[in-house]
């Protein structure tokens, strides 16, 4: 009787380790140094879009519902509209699940830059993003430079000397 327990002690315990190696392995958090994983996210008009590849970039993890995130918006349209024709392109990936609030945040704001909807967050969070507005400088290698977490004074001397160090090709201030 004590051989057969033990054989189906060992059966299930082969069988749940086989069941926690087969399983997939979790992708790590992005982080400064690594190369920014692309993905597709629908934009506000539902085509999908990736993200740019070739130019420096910021990647930024917002929402409506959040005060930090609305807090910052205006300051961001700012840099964009400093430094877009120098090359500088802006994601702003919402997680919002509502469609209509975020269209009407778009529309309200006149927000000029590509605004892509991950309603599911399944693209934050394989970014491990959990914090909002979290937010990633690239280089136009595609290498996250920054990870910046809350809102952010955009148009600081600090930020934009980091912006114009992108732009230029050149390291980060630290």
């Amino acid at each position: 009787m004590l051989k057969r327990w033990l054989a189906v002690v060992a059966l299930l315990l082969a069988v749940g380790a086989g069941a926690w190696f087969g399983l997939p392995q979790a992708q790590k958090k992005m982080a400064v140094g690594d190369t920014i994983r692309t993905f597709t996210l629908p934009d506000m008009k539902g085509a999908p879009q990736t993200l740019p590849q070739g130019q420096p970039m910021l990647v930024n993890f917002w929402a409506t519902w959040c005060p930090p995130c609305r807090q910052e918006m205006p300051d961001m349209i700012r840099l964009y509209h400093t430094y877009q024709k120098q090359g500088l392109k802006i994601v702003a990936v919402s997680v919002d699940e509502n469609s209509t609030q975020l269209h009407d945040f778009v529309t309200e704001y006149q927000v000029p830059f590509e605004v892509l909807n991950d309603a599911d967050s399944a693209v934050s969070s394989s970014y491990g993003v959990f914090r909002y507005p979290e937010t990633f400088l690239v280089d136009k290698h595609g290498v996250v430079q920054a990870h910046l977490i809350g809102a952010i004074a955009w148009m600081s001397p600090k930020i934009r000397a980091d912006i114009e160090a992108l732009l230029a090709d050149k390291p980060l201030h630290p």
